[in-house]
């Protein structure tokens, strides 16, 4: 199924990047040479959608510059016949209106993010995008929108027993390839509690009932509204399956996964590859 419209919540602080993440968002730090956010809208891009919803907080205007004309550069890219560079800067342009933004006023979680959006969602199916897990590889939404016929559905991935508690994790159901029923799901259970080792990573789609379930503002985990709260309340109304996808997930939420990422793009970047695995023993 073709999911026309995806969320992006882009109103977290990132505090682990301070200080470079004081006056730019961090969904605006490069991975090579690509913020992690337009990653994400490619992927989402990828999967067909076609509506792009953000979920900003203040001090997030690089993010709506980032995808927009930028009349200046362009100029001077034309004048200095600098095609290619033009090129890269045009790819980044989606068509008119199909860009939104949407204020979230307080950091309330990401189930308050998501529905933040509720009145651009209408009443079909709605892809969400968190920008700091990025993925390499085979695109995962494409891959989820390909499996998806109803209700909800999350990324999966196995994660060591000692990390449940940084994730939600699922109570998994049958098997059937890479689409597994959920029975249950919790969010940031310990090691002791957690009911598997798969845990949900930053890719949804989410039907209509869950954004009734995030209106009534109940707090979950941290004193927050938690999506994965949302997606328990629904199952046993709507089918819920998880997706193990293809590709490889940094976490670039935290600064070790950053790293990681930038090596692991740049190693698959032909005009980076040579010079970037020559070098990198000469460090260890």
């Amino acid at each position: 199924m073709t999911i026309k419209k995806a969320i992006f919540p882009v109103g977290g602080l990132g505090t682990r990047f301070l200080p470079a993440t004081k006056a730019m968002p961090k969904e605006m730090l490069p991975v090579v040479d690509k913020p992690l956010i337009q990653y994400a809208v490619e992927e989402a891009a990828a999967a067909g959608v076609e509506q792009f919803i953000f979920v900003t907080g203040r001090n997030k205007t690089a993010i709506e510059d980032h995808f927009d004309h930028s009349t200046e550069l362009e100029s001077v890219l034309v004048e200095k016949n600098k095609t290619q560079a033009l090129e890269v800067v045009s790819r980044m342009l989606q068509e008119p209106g199909a860009v939104s933004y949407v204020r979230q006023q307080e950091p309330a979680g990401l189930g308050h993010a998501v529905w933040c959006a509720r009145h651009l969602i209408g009443n079909e199916p709605v892809a969400v995008l968190l920008a700091d897990d990025l993925i390499l590889g085979a695109p995962a939404l494409a891959e989820m929108t390909a499996h998806y016929k109803s209700g909800n559905m999350v990324a999966l991935m196995e994660v060591p027993a000692s990390d449940t508690g940084a994730y939600g994790i699922i109570t998994p159901g049958k098997k059937d390839g890479q689409v597994t029923e959920i029975s249950a799901i919790v969010e940031k259970p310990s090691p002791e509690t957690a009911p598997s080792t798969k845990a949900v990573v930053g890719r949804y789609i989410l039907e209509a009932g869950v954004f009734d379930v995030l209106s009534k503002g109940q707090r979950g985990a941290g004193g927050e509204i938690q999506l994965t709260d949302a997606l328990a309340a629904r199952i046993g109304h709507v089918p819920f399956h998880g997706f193990d996808f293809s590709g490889e997930r940094f976490d670039c939420g935290s600064k070790i996964g950053f790293l990681k990422a930038n090596i692991a793009f740049g190693l698959v970047r032909d005009e980076l590859r040579g010079d970037l695995a020559e070098w990198l023993p000469t460090r260890l």
